[in-house]
């Protein structure tokens, strides 16, 4: 259940971030979650869409240096506690979490974390057992 993210390389000045945005938008593609990491000269935009094909051609088009990248997205109570008992299964089985990022659903009761594992099917496989839902596309691009 994992799902395909898509990291875009940007110069880090003005305008550039607009323009991931546009060309997405102009294409018809919906950005569900993200997350932007910075230096002092580029940035990677990690993005969860719609439609990650035509999301790459698009970029690539425009001149965007893009990946594509598993990631896992698991739903977790949104209360205090929730992503701790979460990291602690996770760390009862030594699984390391790369990089993560979240957001809250429309109808609150849960956040999203999207997730980066260094051993992705034994993270999904602790994760179901200890009663963790994993969210596949369909489903995340509904929420």
């Amino acid at each position: 259940m994992q799902l395909e993210q898509i990291s875009i390389f940007i110069e880090n000045k003005s305008g550039r971030l607009a323009e991931v945005t546009r060309v997405l938008g102009n294409q018809g593609v919906n950005i569900r979650a993200l997350s932007l990491a910075d230096t002092s000269d580029f940035g990677i935009l990690r993005l969860i869409v719609n439609n990650v094909e035509t999301a790459k051609a698009a970029l690539k088009e425009k001149g965007f240096t893009v990946s594509k990248t598993e990631v896992v997205a698991v739903e977790v109570p949104d209360r205090p506690g929730g992503l701790s008992a979460l990291l602690q299964t996770l760390d009862g089985s030594q699984i390391n979490v790369e990089y993560m990022y979240a957001f809250v659903e429309r109808c609150g009761g849960n956040a999203v974390i999207i997730f980066r594992f260094d051993e992705t099917d034994k993270a999904i496989g602790t994760l179901k057992d200890a009663g963790f839902t994993i969210l596949d596309g369909e489903r995340l691009y509904s929420l």
